[in-house]
Parts: structure tokens; C-alpha cells; sequence
């Protein structure tokens, strides 16, 4: 297969999973979390990737267009984690113990506590959280990179 069909269907992936994630936030009133945002970040880059790799369809952008879907499915692999409680997550997003706090590091704790947390499931299809589903729709995105990639060395 040529690469450009498969560039085209990856960044495009990208995008639409980015139009997800703003339509449950705006539409479905379901702010994100830090760890979501940073899932984010690599979904851009994937996509901004997809026409300019259209136009120039070297093997070093389509795989920055992968090393991008990776890391976005890295970081949802890692909120998954998080959000069952496998790891603990960074301590701007995840709830914290209050064993051991005076009244007034408890105080500063509330009065600096995220509005949204990590380590809770805000929403799951088939038991499956949006990071995880992210994590597997990524993982899948970075299978077309790569395909796209094998296609433009041997074009």
C-alpha cells in the first residue's frame, strides 16, 4: 500500500480522538484531569504531522507521527494505571492521605487541590476508561504510522 492513504488515516485518528476528548469536555461537561491533558499534547503533534508528511512523505516525519501516537498511548497506559489504582500518579492529581498533616498543611492541601483527579474513572465503556481507550486506539494509530513508514522506505 502506498504511505499517503495510510498517513492520511493515522493523522486523521489523531484528530478525531483530540475531537473526542474536546466533545466530552465542552459538550459532555466532563473537564479533564492533568494526566489528560498531557494525552493531548502527542494527539497534536500526530496530526499537525499527518499533511506535512503528506506533502513531504520522508520516513523521519512519519515516524515522529508514530513516536507521537506512542507516547500518547504511553501516557494512557499510565493513567489506566492511575485511574486502578496499579501506581500512584503525580501528586497534583491524585488524591493524598491526611495522616500525619497539621491543620494547616491539610488546609494549604484542600485550598490547592485539583478540581478534577487522576485517579478516578470519570467515564468507562465496557469497563474500559477513555485514557484506556485511548491508550488502544493510539496503539492502533501506531501501527498505520508504521505501516505508512515501510511504505515510504520502500517508495
Amino acid at each position: 500500500m502506498r504511505p499517503k492513504p495510510l498517513i492520511l488515516l493515522a493523522s486523521a485518528g489523531s484528530a478525531a480522538l483530540l475531537l473526542g476528548a474536546l466533545a466530552f469536555q465542552y459538550i459532555g461537561d466532563m473537564p479533564p484531569c492533568k494526566l489528560c491533558y498531557w494525552q493531548r499534547y502527542p494527539h497534536v503533534a500526530a496530526a499537525l504531522a499527518g499533511p506535512v508528511a503528506l506533502v513531504v512523505a520522508t520516513p523521519l516525519i512519519i515516524a515522529f507521527g508514530a513516536l507521537a501516537a506512542l507516547t500518547t498511548a504511553g501516557i494512557g497506559i499510565f493513567h489506566t494505571g492511575v485511574e486502578r489504582g496499579w501506581w500512584e500518579g503525580p501528586a497534583s492529581c491524585s488524591s493524598t492521605g491526611i495522616d500525619g498533616l497539621s491543620t494547616d498543611q491539610l488546609m494549604d492541601q484542600i485550598m490547592t487541590a485539583p478540581l478534577v483527579r487522576c485517579d478516578e474513572i470519570a467515564w468507562q465503556l465496557a469497563g474500559v476508561s477513555m485514557a484506556g481507550w485511548n491508550a488502544i486506539l493510539s496503539l492502533g494509530l501506531v501501527v498505520l504510522w508504521l505501516a505508512a513508514w515501510r511504505a515510504a522506505r520502500r517508495d
